[in-house]
């Protein structure tokens, strides 16, 4: 138990992004196209964050072109380069999963000020 405890320490980030269900981020994915590496920026809402320690994740959903997408993010993934929060939402909700059914404005997240 102990080998495993020291394992899971060293892949844990130490900056951890402080994101929360409901905002709008934009995630720097590190993509490797043969020899060559680059960053993609993601941007959407995020819907849903599950797990803890090593394997916690979040899910960021966004329309693009009238196609929702949905991409999962481990947060401890040295593929993730960065996550920066564009603004806050303000919701009630732990998972936000209606807002797949919802269309236009009305999957928007309020704004916390």
């Amino acid at each position: 138990m102990d080998a495993l405890k020291i394992i899971t320490e060293g892949m844990v980030k130490e900056d951890k992004p402080e994101i929360r269900i409901g905002d709008v981020v934009k995630v720097h994915v590190k993509i490797v196209e043969g020899t060559r590496e680059r960053i993609q920026v993601f941007e959407g809402t995020v819907i849903a964050m599950k797990g803890s320690g090593v394997s916690e994740t979040f899910t960021v959903r966004r329309v693009s072109y009238g196609v929702g997408i949905e991409r999962v993010f481990p947060v401890n993934s040295p593929n993730v380069a960065k996550v920066d929060v564009v603004r806050h939402g303000r919701v009630r909700r732990s998972k936000l999963y209606y807002l797949r059914d919802r269309v236009g404005k009305a999957a928007k997240v309020k704004e916390q000020i």
